[in-house]
């Protein structure tokens, strides 16, 4: 599968001549996009012959060795079998497989230097920003971020539709959705941000697709190769009870292909966590002290099976979450039993067994370097930080407010020096782990309160300052006051949600600094959203 012609432009790096605004920013390709047809991607460019050169560096370098190979350099068509791409998409994509698949002679490739006139086909050139005149974004968090806009009508049609996490795509292009009502949502970046005038009020977001889910989804993620511009890696994974692992197409919502797995009985089982191996090759599965690892190559029943707990050792309960090293070829999993374990990602073959949280592990997330990584449980008010160097003991921890059983979700920015995480009470926490020393507990440089109803889902834009926030949370009925004035004749109910105050939504925030970030009290009002004090309309 060939990629469409001209690539969009790299997240990362934006025109000096648009900075600091956030609001000015260029046009991304995404999944589906609203100005377009979903399911096609734009069409190329009358007599442009040349690749563009990628402001990337690792978009570059994935283009040379595509010309060179004379193959991807992404995954070779993962979930190729039976599902294809639109026709007309394909016969545009046919059209340029001629100057896609040459291979450039040895004494080309590796002449140091070209002439001014000497243009050679397919060579990616690797041009510094500075030299492009591009800004790279940095995440600022020395100031509380600016609310630019959100989506909260979408969850308000049924009751009780609270919202269970979000996570941005590799690419930055979209964000996707999970919530009670077993609906995956997939968002575009706010339209005003492509816009070159700096727009102040920015309008409600809509999902651009919807996918279906027939019961409680236990788990979802993006495929970990994902990019817009190469539709054939464009998919997303999720696990609901009582149903396969499904993976779904993110230009069309369609289903793409199923895994499927058996206990002893040789009944269907769901999975709890999902994760996509770094190279994409891979699809590992938690279950009850089990770990399967798919191909995302095979669709299916044919798995490998990994058990974590044999013989009375090893990591009990249900591996309730997954994560990989980015440079080292381990990955940890969380457990519902309240343990942590490594292993290696060629065979499972256990490397440390971990203890240390109060209740059963809900979220892990490795650093950038790869040396560090973070757990945070359930009904536990600590984020612990593990050094692989030294796994002994903690290397630190973190506070937060974590009250229920609900997964709580953090995450780190590209860099690793922010890792910001939500609370049950509402609260943003941000915390900068560049400067720890030997401290044991590390205080937070910012806290704010989008909203007052529970923060359970966080994550970091991958090139730009742009943190998503998702809220809401299960509640329940509390019991009525009898006494109450005016309510002595009225028959009450025992139980009543009245003083419930639901606030389901998900809020992007710009956090890259600028002159005001503060929020207009018309404009919380008109959106129903909480600046740093929080707000939003009652549950009546």
């Amino acid at each position: 599968m060939k990629t469409p012609e001209a690539p969009p432009l790299a997240p990362d790096c934006l025109p000096s001549d648009q900075a600091p605004a956030p609001a000015r920013l260029s046009h991304q390709a995404s999944p589906m996009d609203k100005n377009t047809d979903p399911e096609l991607m734009p069409p190329p460019r009358d007599g442009d012959d040349l690749p563009q050169v990628s402001s990337d560096p690792m978009a570059g370098l994935a283009q040379s060795q595509e010309l060179e190979e004379g193959v991807p350099a992404s995954l070779s068509t993962p979930l190729e079998t039976g599902f294809g791409l639109p026709s007309e998409l394909s016969s545009r994509v046919e059209e340029k497989e001629l100057s896609e698949n040459v291979s450039l002679p040895a004494e080309e490739t590796n002449r140091p230097e070209l002439g001014p006139g000497e243009d050679v086909e397919g060579v990616s050139e690797e041009l510094s920003p500075e030299d492009e005149g591009y800004t790279i974004w940095n995440y600022n968090f020395s100031q509380v971020p600016r609310f630019l806009s959100g989506s909260w009508s979408e969850f308000i049609t049924q009751p009780e539709n609270f919202l269970k996490g979000c996570k941005w795509a590799p690419d930055g292009s979209c964000i996707l959705t999970n919530s009670a009502d077993n609906i995956l949502r997939i968002y575009n970046l706010p339209p005003e941000l492509y816009n070159e005038g700096e727009q102040l009020e920015y309008a409600e977001m809509a999902p651009v697709l919807r996918m279906v889910e027939g019961d409680t989804i236990y788990d979802y993620c993006w495929y970990s190769l994902m990019s817009s511009a190469q539709p054939d890696t464009s998919y997303v994974a999720s696990s609901s009870r009582e149903n396969p692992i499904h993976i779904w197409d993110a230009f069309t919502g369609e289903l793409r292909a199923s895994f499927r797995s058996y206990n002893h009985l040789d009944e269907l089982t769901a999975a709890h966590s999902l994760c996509f191996s770094p190279d994409g090759s891979q699809l590992f599965c938690g279950f009850n002290r089990t770990v399967r690892v798919f191909s995302t190559s095979r669709p299916g029943r044919d798995c490998e099976v990994r058990t974590t707990f044999a013989k009375r050792q090893g990591q009990s309960g249900i591996i309730s979450c997954i994560a990989f090293s980015p440079t080292q070829p381990l990955y940890a999993c969380g457990s519902y039993g309240r343990s942590l374990g490594l292993y290696t990602w060629e065979d499972g073959s256990p490397l440390a067994l971990l203890g240390g949280h109060q209740g059963g592990i809900t979220h892990l997330c490795f650093h950038p370097d790869g040396n560090r990584f973070f757990s945070g449980a359930r009904k536990d008010a600590e984020l612990l930080c593990w050094d692989l160097r030294q796994l002994g003991h903690p290397l630190w921890s973190l506070s937060r407010e974590v009250t229920t059983n609900q997964r709580i979700y953090f995450d780190l920015d590209p860099t690793g020096q922010f890792l910001v995480s939500g609370n049950t009470n509402g609260a943003v926490s941000v915390w900068d782990t560049s400067g720890v020393g030997l401290e044991s507990k590390l205080e937070p440089v910012l806290s704010f309160q989008p909203q007052k109803d529970c923060t359970n889902g966080v994550s970091l834009h991958p090139s730009l300052p742009l943190l998503a926030t998702a809220s809401g949370q299960r509640v329940f009925p509390e019991p009525t006051e009898s006494e109450d004035e005016g309510e002595e004749e009225v028959d009450l109910p025992l139980l009543s949600m009245r003083h419930v105050h639901l606030e389901c939504q998900l809020q992007l925030w710009w956090c890259g600094g600028g002159p005001d970030t503060s929020i207009s009290d018309a404009h919380q009002e008109e959106m129903g959203q909480g600046g740093t004090e929080g707000g939003g309309g009652e549950f009546t």
